[in-house]
């Protein structure tokens, strides 16, 4: 499965770069999680790894590695996320005095979730753009 999801921010490029890049900042606006930790020593970029609490749909711990990051312009992650392998990508761009944020995820199902994986992809588009929609409003509060 694959999606996209596109959101403009009114916030400068650098900004929204430097929030993304510190996965610590997910649970303030990923509802799904509850916590995410770096796990690795040095400063973060290619290579840095994390560990995540996932409350919903159920509680699980997951890994996640950074995969690319490209100050102001991409930052990638990989690890598991519930149920599906993931490749997440965020794309940035100026957009006049802001960001457009291009999100791309790429899940693979594992177990039963392969037989439900063409509807819950339905579900997980809207989940994400609900959490961007998230992470504009509380960068441009800041």
């Amino acid at each position: 499965m694959k999606f996209t999801n596109t959101i403009t921010i009114d916030r400068r490029t650098a900004d929204v770069f430097a929030y993304l890049a510190d996965l610590e900042n997910l649970p303030q606006w990923n509802y799904a999680l509850g916590e995410t930790e770096l796990t690795s020593a040095g400063p973060v970029g290619v290579g840095s790894r994390y560990r995540q609490t996932r409350t919903i749909p159920t509680r699980s711990e997951e890994s996640l590695e950074v995969t690319a990051f490209e100050p102001d312009s991409r930052l990638s992650i990989r690890g598991d996320l519930g149920p599906f392998h993931s490749e997440v990508d965020y794309l940035l761009a100026p957009a006049g005095g802001g960001t457009l944020l291009t999100n791309t995820m790429r899940l693979q199902p594992s177990g039963a979730v392969r037989v439900i994986a063409p509807l819950a992809a339905i579900k997980v588009k809207s989940a994400v753009a609900a959490n961007l929609e998230a992470l504009k409003q509380l960068l441009e509060r800041r």
